[in-house]
C-alpha cells in the first residue's frame, strides 16, 4: 500500500506482500498500547496525535471521578464532589495498569478522531449519517425506536469526546469489572465499604445491552441486508462502520478502530474482503478513508476466504 498513484510492486505473491504488511502492521500494534501507557505516564505518527492522547488521559481522568464519587456517595445518591489530585492520579495509575483498558480508551479517541476527519473532509455528520436517518424512518417501529436509540447514544458520545469524557456504564462489561477491581486497590476514606458501596451502585445502573456499542451491534446485526450497507463509511457513518467491520471480520472492535491508521492498510484492505466486499467497494472505502492510497496491484485475485486466513495467519504469527 502506497500513497499517491504509485502502486506495489507486483512482482511476487501478492498475498506474500500483504502478508508482509499486515506483519509490518501488527509490529505497529504490538507497541500501541505500552506505548500510549508511558504517554500518559509522562504526559506527552497519526496514531499517537496530541489529541488523542488528550483525550484517552481525560478519558481516564474522568473514570476515576466517577468511580470516586460513587464511592462517596450517600444513600445511594451520586453526585459530582470535589476529590484530591493526588486520589485522582492514584486511581488513575490504578486504572492504566490494565492494556485491555487503555486500549479501548484509545480506540474510542481514534474514532472520534475519525468521525472528525469524515465531518471535515466529506460533512458526513457524526451523529445522523445516512443509514441512521433511513432507519429512523423505517416503516418497521421496532427497528425506527433502536435507530432512535442509538442515535441518542451517538450524540451523547460526540458530546463526551468533546469533553474528553466517558461514562462508566458505557464501557464493555468486563473493562467495567477491570474499573472495580482497581477501585478495589487503592485507599478510600471508607476502605473495602466505600468501594462496595460503588460497585452496588454502578452495576445497578449498568445494561450492557443499552450501552452506544451494544445497540450498534443490535442496529448492525438487525440489517435486512445482514449489515453490508454499513460496511460503507460514508452510508454508516465512522461508529456503525467500525462495529459493521468487526462483525463481518470477525475481529475485535478496537482493533477495527485503529485500521484506519495508514500504519494498518492492508489490515484494512483485507478485512474488508473478508468481510465479503467486491475490490470496486473496497476501492471506494478506501478513496473514503485514504484518498491518497491505492490497493496493490493484484487484490483483486485475494477472495474472501484468502483475506480471512491471511488476517488468521498474521494472528497467529503476532501472537494476537
Amino acid at each position: 500500500m502506497t500513497n499517491g498513484s504509485a502502486q506495489i510492486s507486483a512482482a511476487g505473491d501478492v498475498e506474500a506482500i500483504l502478508l508482509g504488511d499486515l506483519a509490518s502492521g501488527d509490529a505497529v500494534l504490538a507497541t500501541v498500547t505500552p506505548i500510549m501507557r508511558h504517554l500518559l505516564d509522562g504526559g506527552g505518527g497519526t496514531i499517537f496525535g496530541d489529541a488523542v492522547i488528550a483525550g484517552v488521559r481525560g478519558m481516564a481522568v474522568d473514570l476515576a471521578r466517577q468511580l470516586l464519587d460513587a464511592a462517596a456517595s450517600i444513600e445511594g445518591q451520586v453526585e459530582r464532589k470535589q476529590h484530591a489530585a493526588s486520589s485522582i492520579a492514584e486511581l488513575v495509575a490504578a486504572l492504566t495498569i490494565s492494556p485491555a483498558l487503555v486500549s479501548h480508551l484509545h480506540a474510542l479517541a481514534l474514532e472520534w478522531k475519525l468521525a472528525q476527519s469524515l465531518q471535515a473532509r466529506l460533512s458526513l455528520d457524526p451523529v445522523l449519517s445516512p443509514l441512521v436517518q433511513s432507519e429512523i424512518a423505517s416503516p418497521d417501529a421496532e427497528r425506527a425506536a433502536l435507530a432512535m436509540r442509538f442515535l441518542a447514544a451517538q450524540a451523547r458520545f460526540c458530546q463526551d469526546q468533546r469533553r474528553m469524557q466517558l461514562p462508566l456504564t458505557e464501557l464493555p462489561g468486563d473493562l467495567l469489572y477491570g474499573t472495580l477491581l482497581a477501585l478495589r486497590n487503592v485507599p478510600l476514606p471508607g476502605g473495602d465499604a466505600d468501594a462496595q458501596n460503588a460497585e452496588t451502585l454502578i452495576r445497578i445502573s449498568y445494561h450492557e445491552s443499552r450501552t452506544r456499542l451494544g445497540l450498534a451491534s443490535r442496529f448492525v446485526v438487525g440489517m435486512a441486508d445482514n449489515g453490508l450497507s454499513a460496511l460503507s463509511v460514508s452510508n454508516a457513518g465512522s461508529a456503525l462502520f467500525l462495529t459493521a467491520l468487526s462483525l463481518a471480520s470477525s475481529q475485535d472492535r478496537d482493533l477495527a478502530s485503529l485500521m484506519a491508521d495508514e500504519s494498518q492498510l492492508a489490515r484494512l484492505a483485507l478485512s474488508l474482503r473478508a468481510c465479503g466486499l467486491k475490490q470496486p467497494a473496497v476501492e471506494e472505502q478506501f478513496l473514503t478513508l485514504h484518498p491518497d492510497i491505492s490497493l496493490p496491484e493484484g487484490f483483486d485475485r485475494i477472495s474472501a476466504d484468502q483475506a480471512a486466513a491471511l488476517l488468521a495467519q498474521s494472528a497467529q504469527l503476532g501472537g494476537n
